[in-house]
Order: structure tokens, then C-alpha cells, then sequence
């Protein structure tokens, strides 16, 4: 594991700051310093009156990323990210979310189907020193969703800072498929995100044109809040629920020995069946379920190939290429020496999803995502227009899109710009009908909520509308590249 295959530094110096580099910090093993891995901590709040209550607080933090050097942050009961929330479908959960920050934020339940009042979206502001309580019935079937900010024009900003962390959902079905599941022992939760650094250990965040338009990509990335670090296995079989928190960056991911995986849940949940797979590719938002057996007891590190940031994209891969956007770096090593036996297993079958025929949607809706390029281009997360829907950008004051509750609608999503945007749609998990002409393979199967189009590419999803309707209180719909929705790439959808 060389200084080569880790993400070094550019540089680029801005406002007299300069970017420090890897070299200072790491030997040529960049697992040397043997920093560990950290497992957030589980929340699984109380009951009170037949309720699931968790009491969350927005704070500010500090963290030494890089060691005697402090980075100031924001977290969710902690200095970084937040607790991992746990419950069950069919749960009544309450949220008592208090903003102790100084300034607005909000708290978005990403991929929860639920009251759009309650979705925590640019409409639901917490402010300052004030408490939101969102409450509602848990729908989706077992997976693991997560929860981050959502302030209008601020949500990259926010979310880059540590506003972030993860929903494990357990239903009945899944429980009885003896997968691993013992939460920290063999049922690993794993949060990506890259970042850059000033020479003062802060956070450096969108500075230049290029981070504007393709999004901020860091040269350092956090495994749960911590750089390179090494998990001790205690399980010969273990199950990663990995989410790619990044603001823009893509993920190839594998391991260093191409060791195969079972591949056994996306966004919304498990998969009819595993899928046996050496790498997947992971948008901005998207998570996967993974289970690998470390059984020879060899070390292995996690890896994401080059490839993810540049592929399908033409000169504007090329453009990340050379300003290293895209390149093939480790993430985090496991050894698994002292692993024990495990009596979990991985069945060939799984679950089985609902037969849904795209005959019975209601109608086809076009959906087209465009941006602005050229010189001048500017994104600091105060709603630059350079980035647009159906030919308009965010406007909280008009609504884009009217849906009908109990109904399916099939969105044709046509990317006319030179590269990949991850789409999200709130309040739904929908699967994918055609990528590019064609059939999506078995690992497209899944439940989705974020979907990624190529550019000049065409997909096709079957969206359900189920559960909740609100004439007045809108949903969201946006790239997932934090930069994209912050700079105007986001509509409305009212589902009535």
C-alpha cells in the first residue's frame, strides 16, 4: 500500500492558503500510523407512550483529523456525523432535533417514504436554539437510510462540515435470514466522504470554478470520520453497509486482492438474491449492502478503482483526470487473523419484491438535467443559477412536478450535460426499468431512491407514490452532487 495509491494533495493554493500534502503526514505505508476504526455509535432512543423517541442535538465540534492539528466541525450528538439511529417498520418514531449550532440547519430523512411536513427537507428549518419534533410511522422495509442536512443553498456546506448519519431499518423478513447482524461485531456500518484541508488543519470547501462545477472532491478520505483506518474483523463473516456521504465523488469500489463479495442490498433494502460481484460503482448518496468472507485471514484493503469519477464522461473525464479528480486510492484495511466463526450465512434467496408492471403507471414524466459551463461559473453554495431542471433552477416558491398519491409514474431522466448526476427523489423507493437502452443487470435491481445518469444518457424508473399526500407541503427532487443542488439543480414535487 504505497503513497501511490492514496489521494495526495494538489498544489493549488487559494487565498494565500496553501492545501498541505500527504507527505508530511504518512510514511510510505499509509496505514503506519494505525489509526482504528471507528464504529459510530448505535441510538436505538426509548419508548415512551408506544413511540420511539430519539433526542438529537446539532453542535459544534472539533476534531484532530491529522494528529496536533484541530479541524472545527459540526455533528449530531458528537463533534462529527451522528449517532447510527435504529428501529423497525412499523415503529412510531419522534424526533426531538435541537439546533444548537448558531445558525439554521435542517434534518432530511433520506429515503424514508413519509409525511412530506416530516421529510426535513429546505421547507422544515430548524432555527437556531430551537427544537423540531418530525414524527411519523416507519414504512420502508429493512435497509439502512440515513439523515443529513438540507438547508436551501446551504446543504454541501453543512453536510461537508459533518451534518450527517445513518438509519438502520430491521423488519421481521430480514431477521429471519440469519445474515450477519450483530451491529459492530459482523454488521459494519462504513460512511465515505473525501475532504481537503487548509495548512491549519480547517476544512477547505468550494474555492474555484472547476470544484463548482464538478462538485468538491477531497484529497483525503474519512471512514467514519477517520483517515485510513485498519478494522480488527471478529467475524469470518462479515456484512458492510457502506454509504458514499461524499458531496460529489463516485466510488469504484473493491478490494486489493479482487476477492469476490455478495452483493445483497441497495438503497431501499435487500435484494431478491445475491449477486457475486469483485467491484461496484457508488453515486454520491447511494448505499450498498455487501457481505465478504475473510476467512483465509490474509489482510485486505478496501479500495476505490480508478475509473468512478471519469468513466462514460469524454473531455470532461479526461478534464478530472488530469486534475486528479479520479484516481485509485485505498480506504481502509481489514485484518482478520484473529477473525472467529461465524453462523451467519448468506441464503440464495433473499426477499421478494413486488411485481410492479410499468402497464399501471399513470404516465410518463420527462425529466431534464442541465448546467451551465463556461468561464465565470461560480458556486458557493448561495444559489448561483448554473444548474437547472427541465430548463429552471430551485425557485422554493414554485412547485415543478404534481403527482397522485397510490399511483406509479414512469420518469424518463435525460441528462443533456458532459457529465454524470446522481438524481434523488424524496419520499419514494423506486426501481430502474432502462439505463442507455438497456436492461439493468441483476445489481440494478434493488430498491432505489438516488439514481445515476451518464451524460447524454437516458434512464427510465417506475416511481411509486404511496402512503402520504399534501396539497400545500412539497418534496424534493435534485442532483445528489451537493454543489449541483445547492447551485439551482432541484424542483418540487407535490404529491396530492
Amino acid at each position: 500500500m504505497q503513497r501511490r495509491n492514496f489521494l495526495k494533495s494538489s498544489t493549488l493554493a487559494t487565498a494565500g492558503v496553501a492545501i498541505f500534502g500527504s507527505k508530511s503526514l504518512y510514511s510510505d505505508d499509509i496505514f503506519e500510523q494505525k489509526r482504528e476504526f471507528v464504529v459510530p455509535p448505535l441510538y436505538e432512543g426509548k419508548k415512551i407512550d408506544g413511540k420511539r423517541v430519539f433526542d438529537l442535538n446539532l453542535q459544534k465540534g472539533e476534531m484532530e483529523f491529522f494528529q496536533g492539528l484541530k479541524t472545527q466541525t459540526i455533528g449530531i450528538n458528537a463533534p462529527f456525523l451522528g449517532p447510527t439511529l435504529r428501529a423497525s417498520q412499523n415503529d412510531t418514531i419522534k424526533v426531538n432535533i435541537k439546533n444548537s449550532l448558531g445558525y439554521d440547519s435542517t434534518i432530511h430523512w433520506h429515503g424514508f417514504e413519509l409525511p412530506a411536513k416530516m421529510d426535513g427537507g429546505p421547507h422544515q428549518i430548524i432555527r437556531d436554539s430551537s427544537i423540531w419534533s418530525p414524527e411519523f410511522a416507519i414504512k420502508n422495509r429493512a435497509s439502512m437510510l440515513w439523515y443529513h442536512s438540507h438547508l436551501l443553498h446551504q446543504t454541501g456546506a453543512q453536510v461537508y462540515k459533518g451534518l450527517a448519519g445513518l438509519f438502520i431499518i430491521d423488519d421481521i423478513e430480514s431477521q429471519n435470514l440469519n445474515l450477519p447482524h450483530e451491529y459492530g461485531i459482523d454488521d459494519i456500518p462504513v460512511v465515505l466522504q473525501d475532504r481537503n484541508y487548509n495548512n491549519d488543519g480547517s476544512f477547505r470547501y468550494v474555492s474555484s470554478q472547476q470544484e463548482s462545477m464538478m462538485g468538491i472532491h477531497g484529497n483525503y478520505v474519512l471512514v467514519n470520520g477517520v483517515i485510513a483506518p485498519t478494522l480488527r474483523a471478529k467475524k469470518k463473516l462479515t456484512r458492510f453497509r457502506i454509504l458514499n456521504g461524499s458531496n460529489a465523488r463516485y466510488y469504484l469500489l473493491g478490494f486489493s486482492d479482487n476477492r469476490k463479495f455478495q452483493f445483497i442490498g441497495s438503497d431501499g433494502g435487500l435484494l431478491e438474491q445475491p449477486v457475486a460481484l469483485s467491484q461496484i460503482k457508488l453515486a454520491p448518496a447511494q448505499r450498498i449492502d455487501i457481505v465478504v468472507d475473510v476467512s483465509d485471514g490474509k489482510d485486505v484493503v478496501l479500495k476505490s478503482y480508478r475509473g468512478a469519477n471519469s468513466q462514460n464522461m469524454g473531455m470532461m473525464g479526461m478534464m478530472m483526470r488530469n486534475m486528479g479528480f479520479d484516481r485509485e486510492f485505498d480506504l481502509m484495511k481489514i485484518k482478520s487473523k484473529d477473525a472467529k466463526n461465524s453462523t451467519a450465512t448468506v441464503p440464495q434467496n433473499l426477499i421478494k419484491h413486488p411485481v410492479w408492471d410499468p402497464k399501471d403507471s399513470v404516465g410518463v414524466r420527462n425529466i431534464v438535467l442541465q448546467m451551465r459551463m463556461g468561464m465565470g461559473m461560480m458556486n458557493r453554495g448561495n444559489g448561483d443559477d448554473n444548474f437547472f431542471i427541465n430548463g429552471k433552477s430551485m425557485d422554493m416558491n414554485r412547485i415543478d412536478a404534481i403527482a397522485k398519491k397510490d399511483t406509479f409514474e414512469i420518469w424518463k431522466i435525460i441528462n443533456k450535460s458532459p457529465m454524470s448526476h446522481p438524481l434523488h427523489i424524496h419520499n419514494t423507493q423506486f426501481k430502474t426499468l432502462a439505463i442507455n437502452g438497456r436492461k439493468p443487470n441483476p445489481s440494478e435491481s434493488g430498491f432505489m431512491d438516488t439514481v445515476s445518469v451518464d451524460p447524454m444518457g437516458i434512464v427510465y424508473i417506475m416511481v411509486p407514490f404511496r402512503y402520504y399526500s399534501d396539497n400545500k407541503v412539497p418534496y424534493m427532487f435534485h442532483c445528489h452532487i451537493l454543489e449541483h443542488e445547492d447551485g439551482g439543480m432541484m424542483g418540487q414535487l407535490l404529491v396530492t
